[in-house]
């Protein structure tokens, strides 16, 4: 099967997968199907093979655990998996947040420009309608105050005659379309800036909100709120860590599911994983803040300075402070948008969490927590700090291995450790179990991969194998596939192992094919066109050029110069000789003759008893008679 077939095929049950789902009630996206049919094909409890084309069968079993598995209500592992694709989908990076928050903005005003750029207004009417709609444009693309209101309206339109009167329109009409753009642009900042800098004097100011006291208010809110959530969500984990260590010790404690209470851990720590990071972009939007506000306070200084007692100021030296001053406000209304982003975000993010803590709630948990120590991230650090629990690099087992300290690395709080800072030991002995490891225990270099652990005893054990436990990890992974984001175990995954082939020792997990298909394509004519004009093919039309320039050099140039030529400029005229042509031509002539006439008499005989005696009788005439 090709791989455009494979596709289609793949294609194909995940709209039936979807369509199945909504059939019954569970409206799914098709990513969150495709994420699953990956997780069901990776299990190695359901035994498929990649390797062979899938049967009628095979695909009614896909399906049909598919569609179990999106539909049950009550699995943690679901809910993980969910939260993972709806921030996959909806977190990116700041830069394109704000790119396309700009893209968008850009797109919604693009009508109102499009019809200020392609106006052909001639009369006075359509001049002062065209100029409203520049009006309009310029507030609509600052922000600063809606179009529909008329003192902020009336304060713009006065700003804007000040910089652009309106019998600049003309103009302006004659530029190209890119051109007003352009100056569509500039005029919109300069504007904003003067709106700014005279709502800073108290003489302006019109629907114009204070950012930077609204983002000092939002900020720390948002931060204070994603703290709570954070602590909240690590306690739910501490919880859930401590009762799995002790189901696992043996206790017998009838009433709780260990595989629940694992891919609830799971849930609560991926979750805690996406709040640290919407944390630290919050951290990020206050400190932009800070160094916003200090820039504006200077601006505005400047601009006192330049126009403090004043009647008239140069435009080159106050219009780039404007422009300036409308990038700075610009920033601050970035900001708001990303703080909005990362709120919606966050209460989204809630809604995925609701189903362990519906199935766990402190009544459930409580007797099970009677005489129950837990322990935060924090303590089982400082338990296994301190010199002694650190790694001996002179044991024979862990000898011939590259391991790294805190004193004797730099920057050994900025290394990318492996399994997102949990222990690979304690995932694999305690079945996918989640413990924090620490670093200061000794950071194992293994294949350009750093690895961290729990305790000494998992770092010696794990230093005696590392491949198994690599593999090991991968394969717990493969029953729980939430582990594969929150572990950062994609690269592992780029090909997916038959089962047949996971079942023998040591071949679970196959580097990834790197074959792709590739073309190239090259231009005709690479280097620009140079073409000689003067160059001749035929070697008969070079001997004609030569036997002209040799002609020339044979010819002699005369002048003379006369009374009335005295006193004058020289003219020269050289010219070809006349050449002699001769032509000669064959003359047709012809006679008529007259046509030979013969006539034969006699030719009939007089019978058996008269011989035949022919006469031949001439009766051509003669020449003269014609």
């Amino acid at each position: 099967m090709s791989r455009a077939q494979a596709e289609s095929v793949i294609k194909n049950i995940i709209r039936e997968i979807a369509h199945e789902c909504a059939s019954k009630g569970q409206a799914v996206s098709e990513t969150l199907v495709a994420f699953m049919v990956k997780a069901v094909v990776l299990d190695p409890t359901n035994e498929f093979n990649v390797d062979r084309t899938l049967t009628k069968d095979d695909v009614q079993k896909l399906i049909k655990l598919c569609v179990d598995r999106l539909l049950d209500g009550r699995s943690p592992s679901l809910d993980t998996v969910k939260m993972q694709v709806y921030f996959d989908m909806n977190y990116t990076t700041r830069a394109d947040f704000l790119d396309e928050h700009r893209r968008v903005l850009e797109s919604r005003l693009q009508p109102v420009i499009r019809e200020i750029t392609d106006s052909r207004a001639r009369t006075r009417e359509e001049l002062e309608s065209l100029y409203r709609k520049i009006v309009s444009a310029v507030l609509l693309r600052s922000g600063l105050g809606s179009p529909t209101d008329i003192a902020v309206v009336r304060e713009a339109t006065a700003a804007l005659q000040s910089v652009f009167p309106q019998t600049e329109l003309g103009t302006f009409m004659s530029l190209t379309k890119r051109d007003k753009e352009r100056q569509l642009q500039e005029l919109t900042m300069i504007v904003t800036g003067i709106r700014l800098f005279n709502k800073e004097c108290g003489k302006g100011g019109e629907g114009i909100d204070d950012l930077p006291a609204i983002l000092n208010e939002a900020i720390p809110a948002t931060t204070q709120n994603v703290d709570a959530e954070i602590q909240q969500t690590a306690v739910t984990a501490f919880k859930y860590t401590g009762l799995i260590e002790k189901l696992q010790s043996g206790e017998n404690r009838e009433g709780l599911s260990l595989q629940l209470l694992k891919e609830a851990l799971i849930n609560s720590r991926q979750h805690e994983a996406f709040l640290r990071v919407i944390l630290h972009d919050v951290i990020g939007c206050a400190q932009q803040v800070e160094m916003l506000e200090s820039q504006l306070a200077g601006r505005m200084e400047q601009l006192q300075a330049t126009v403090q007692s004043k009647t008239a100021v140069p435009t080159a030296q106050v219009y780039p402070q404007f422009i300036h001053l409308a990038q700075l406000w610009s920033g601050f209304q970035d900001e708001m948008v990303l703080l909005s982003v990362l709120s919606n975000i966050l209460a989204s993010l809630e809604p995925f969490t609701r189903g362990h803590r519906e199935l766990f709630t402190d009544e459930v948990l409580a007797p099970f927590l009677e005489g129950l120590t837990l322990k935060s991230d924090e303590q089982r650090l400082q338990e296994t700090g301190g010199k002694e629990n650190r790694v001996n690099v002179n044991d024979i087992n862990v000898k011939h291995l590259d391991w790294l300290f805190p004193e004797t690395t730099k920057n050994f709080q900025r290394l990318p450790l492996q399994y997102r800072g949990y222990c690979g030991y304690a995932i694999v002995k305690n079945d996918r179990l989640l413990i924090p490891s620490n670093p200061d225990i000794g950071v194992l270099r293994y294949k350009d991969n750093y690895y961290a652990f729990s305790s000494k005893q998992a770092a010696m054990e794990f230093a005696q194998n590392p491949d198994t436990y690599i593999r090991l990890v991968a394969e717990a992974a493969k029953r729980s596939p939430e582990l594969i984001q929150l572990l950062e175990l994609h690269t592992q995954f780029a090909s997916i192992t038959p089962y047949a082939q996971g079942k023998e020792p040591g071949s679970m997990i196959e580097k990834p094919i790197t074959k792709c298909d590739s073309g190239t394509q090259t231009d005709t004519h690479i280097l620009e066109p140079n073409i000689a004009k003067s160059y001749e093919w035929n070697e008969w039309e070079l001997r004609r050029k030569a036997i002209k320039l040799a002609n020339l050099r044979n010819k002699v140039t005369h002048s003379i110069q006369t009374n009335l030529s005295n006193f004058k400029r020289d003219n020269v005229t050289q010219v070809y000789l006349p050449k002699d042509q001769v032509t000669q031509t064959k003359r047709d002539g012809y006679t008529n003759v007259p046509r030979p006439q013969v006539f034969l008499a006699g030719l009939r005989g007089g019978g058996m008893s008269v011989p035949t005696d022919m006469t031949k009788v001439d009766l051509t005439i003669d020449v003269d008679q014609t």
